[in-house]
């Protein structure tokens, strides 16, 4: 199942924070990446910091992983949410971070 990346227990993301840290910020890091100079940086530093830093992976089994985010997002970011590419930069941001979680634990990408 694995390779090359984190071996995946699925026992052990109820206690990712403990058991896999390290990928999951480079799950949250890589996305940033990807999009960093595609959108607006302000909406993206936003999204990053007020709205990611809370959000919450779970595996959802078969390989799919989801990202819950906040209850309060347009709070969090203020004006920001007015912008134009706020909601297409905050739904890529998500997707991309719930396929990196896909490869970096070895799972097939599924588009």
């Amino acid at each position: 199942m694995s390779n090359g990346s984190a071996e995946f227990d699925p026992a052990k993301f109820e206690d990712k924070y403990v058991h896999y840290f390290e990928e999951l910020e480079a799950a949250y890091s890589n996305a940033y990446q990807q999009l960093h100079g595609k959108y607006d940086s302000t909406v993206l530093k936003a999204i990053d910091r007020q709205v990611l830093a809370e959000s919450e992976p779970f595996y959802e089994g078969d390989g799919e992983f989801r990202v819950e985010l906040p209850d309060d997002v347009e709070d969090r970011v203020g004006s920001v949410a007015d912008h134009e590419q706020f909601e297409a930069v905050l739904e890529e941001l998500v997707d991309r971070i719930e396929r990196e979680l896909q490869q970096i634990f070895g799972f097939e990408a599924t588009e």
